[in-house]
C-alpha cells in the first residue's frame, strides 16, 4: 500500500511516498531555515506563504523520484496537528484536494505520532509495545506506546519544550537559528560541570518535566555577564545546559521503561539528534539491558516520510477523515 504523505506544521515543507509504513520510496523536503534565520525564529506568516509556494512542486518531484503514477497512490496522509495553524492549514488543504482528486482515503496524522513512527523506517523489525521519549521543538513527552495507534502519555513538559529551550539559548548566546546544531557543536568543546543549572521536579508527577526554569537560568547568566562585563565561556555554558536537559529526560524515560517492563525504549524528534542526549540514552540503555532505538539524524527533524509511516497504521485502524478535516494548533497525542 502506497501513501503520499504531507508535512507542513512548522518551517519544513515535505512530501513523501511510503510503502506499507516501512519503506521510503521518495522524500522531498524544503527547509525554510534561511528564510527565518534573520528573525531569530520562525515567522508564521512567512512559513505559511513558503509552504504554498513549494508544496505542489515537491509533490510532483516526489512522485517522479519514486517512478510512480498518480493512480498508484492508495491514500494521502497529512500532519493535521499540532503546529503553526497557518502552516498546518496549507498541508491539510493540499492533502484534502489530492485525496479528493484521486478518490482515495484521507488519513490525519498527529505530528508527534509521526516523529515516533520515523523509527519504523529506520528499524523495520521494531514493533510495539515500547516506551517513547518524544522530544522536539514544541513537545517533550514520555509515551506508553501499547500498539501502533494506541498510546498513553505518561508525562509531558509543563511549559517549554526541550527543543524550544535550545533555540532560545542559542538566540541569547548569538548562535543563530535554528539553535540545536550550533549549541551541540559548541558544547562538545566545553565542560559540563562549569555551571550548576536547575533540573526541575514536578511534585506528584514523576514523568512530567519543566524547562522554563533552566531556560531562564541560562538567560540570566548571559545577561548578568553582559551587565558586569564578565567574560562568559559559551562552550562551558552550552555543555552544562545540555547536561541539564539530558538529566531531565533520560532518567525519566528509563524509569518508565522499568515500570512498564517492555525492555524497549524509542527516542524521536529533533532533540533526539543531540549528541549528549543520544550518548546518555545509549549508556543508560546499555547499563539496564534495554534495547534502544534512535532514528538516524535525517529522520529526527520534520519530514513527510514519518507521516507516511504512521499514516499506514492509522489507515489500517480505520482512522480516516472527510473533506471537513480541520487543522489544529494543539492536539492531545492520545486523544
Amino acid at each position: 500500500m502506497i501513501l503520499l504523505s504531507v508535512e507542513s506544521t512548522c518551517d519544513e515543507t515535505a512530501v513523501a511516498l511510503v510503502e506499507d509504513g516501512r519503506r521510503v520510496l521518495s522524500d522531498q523536503i524544503f527547509s525554510q531555515a534561511d528564510l527565518h534565520a534573520v528573525y531569530g525564529g520562525v515567522v508564521p506568516e512567512i512559513a505559511s506563504r513558503s509552504h504554498v509556494e513549494v508544496i505542489y512542486q515537491l509533490a510532483d518531484r516526489a512522485i517522479a523520484e519514486a517512478g510512480l503514477r498518480k493512480r498508484d497512490i492508495d491514500a494521502v496522509a497529512v500532519s493535521y496537528a499540532p503546529g503553526l495553524i497557518g502552516a498546518v492549514l496549507v498541508g491539510v488543504s493540499f492533502a484534502k484536494s489530492v485525496a479528493s482528486a484521486l478518490g482515495v482515503p484521507l488519513v490525519p496524522v498527529h505530528h508527534i505520532r509521526g516523529h515516533m513512527a520515523a523509527n519504523y523506517l529506520a528499524y523495520p523489525g521494531l514493533e510495539p509495545p515500547y516506551v517513547c521519549l518524544a522530544i522536539s521543538g514544541g513537545n517533550s513527552l514520555i509515551v506508553d506506546v501499547r500498539d501502533y495507534t494506541e498510546m498513553r502519555v505518561l508525562g509531558a513538559t509543563r511549559d517549554d519544550a526541550a527543543g524550544e529551550c535550545f533555540d532560545k539559548v542559542a538566540r541569547v548566546l548569538g548562535l543563530g537559528y535554528p539553535g540545536g546544531k550550533p549549541v551541540d557543536a559548541l558544547a562538545r568543546t566545553g565542560r559540563d560541570d562549569a555551571f550548576t543549572l536547575p533540573v526541575a521536579q514536578v511534585e506528584g508527577r514523576p514523568y512530567d518535566m519543566s524547562f522554563s526554569g533552566l531556560k531562564t537560568a541560562v538567560i540570566n547568566l548571559v545577561h548578568k555577564a553582559a551587565q558586569t562585563g564578565t567574560e562568559l565561556d559559551r562552550a562551558d555554558l552550552c555543555a552544562s545546559f545540555e547536561k541539564a536537559v539530558s538529566e531531565a529526560l533520560v532518567p525519566r524515560a528509563m524509569a518508565a521503561v522499568r515500570e512498564l517492563g517492555y525492555g524497549k525504549l524509542v527516542a524521536a524528534g529533533g532533540v533526539a539528534a543531540n549528541t549528549r542526549v543520544r550518548a546518555d540514552l545509549e549508556a543508560a540503555a546499555a547499563q539496564a539491558g534495554v534495547r534502544l532505538y534512535v532514528p538516524p539524524l535525517r529522520l529526527c527533524g520534520d519530514n513527510a516520510a514519518m507521516v507516511g509511516a504512521q499514516g499506514y497504521y492509522e489507515l489500517l485502524a480505520g482512522h480516516t477523515a472527510n473533506s471537513d478535516l480541520n487543522a489544529y494548533a494543539s492536539r492531545e497525542l492520545d486523544a
